[in-house]
């Protein structure tokens, strides 16, 4: 059977079932819960500290109403970084790669901002749609052009999410063909195409906690226009 560089992104099944749901539900059981001992251990109280930090980092320009959503975009965010973390081991899969998944986290969000929006300040929202002070002649282009730049924000989510992760995982599977082909034949090019490679694959960790802080990032402020 011939395989070919994108078979990586192929949700992977056993017997003929999908294991989507498990490469899905996998992450979570990563996740150390406070225990019921007086003193927790030094893995719970980091992951303590920076769910705190980032906490602060994302919900300080939000008013208090929109602090409720917290517990909401910190639990996204720590589901996409072990997502995309994991994704980066040899024989697993990324089920951010395949747009559907990505784009199913990204509408059912950016829907319930625009609904709080409509819920609690309605004209403001609406007023969205018109900057103040357009001329007449252009209010009606002008409506359908920030309409349909708000309902393609999702999409835009979900594209930057599952491009950057593809890109990153293609380059990576390009080198090590390389590596692998030129080895026998030229030696020294190939360690130097290694060392790239290792360079390249602490970036792809990097890019993988990076896509997932931007994409709750974005969420956080479109919450913000509508809080």
């Amino acid at each position: 059977m011939t395989l070919s560089l994108f078979d990586q992104f192929v949700p992977p099944q056993l017997l003929g079932i999908p294991l989507m749901l498990l490469a899905t539900t996998l992450p979570a059981t990563l996740i150390f819960t406070c225990s019921s001992r007086l003193l927790s251990n030094r893995t719970s109280n980091i992951q303590l500290l920076l769910m705190k930090t980032i906490t602060k980092q994302l919900m300080a320009p939000i008013n208090y109403k929109g602090q409720k959503w917290a517990v909401t975009l910190i639990s996204l965010l720590l589901f996409l970084i072990l997502m995309n973390l994991l994704g980066l081991l040899p024989y697993t899969f990324t089920p951010t790669t395949q747009l559907s998944m990505s784009l199913g986290l990204a509408a059912p969000m950016w829907l319930s901002t625009v609904l709080a929006g409509l819920r609690n300040q309605p004209t403001n929202s609406i007023g969205h749609l018109l900057p103040e002070g357009t001329p007449a002649p252009l209010i009606p282009i002008l409506i359908i052009i920030e309409t349909i730049s708000l309902l393609i924000r999702p999409l835009a989510l979900a594209v930057r999410l599952t491009a950057n992760l593809t890109a990153g995982h293609l380059l990576i599977q390009l080198i090590s063909t390389a590596i692998i082909t030129i080895m026998p034949v030229l030696p020294t090019t190939a360690l130097i195409t290694f060392i790239v490679l290792l360079l390249l694959t602490v970036l792809e960790l990097a890019v993988a906690v990076i896509q997932a802080y931007v994409f709750v990032l974005l969420l956080s402020l479109y919450l913000q226009e509508n809080v």
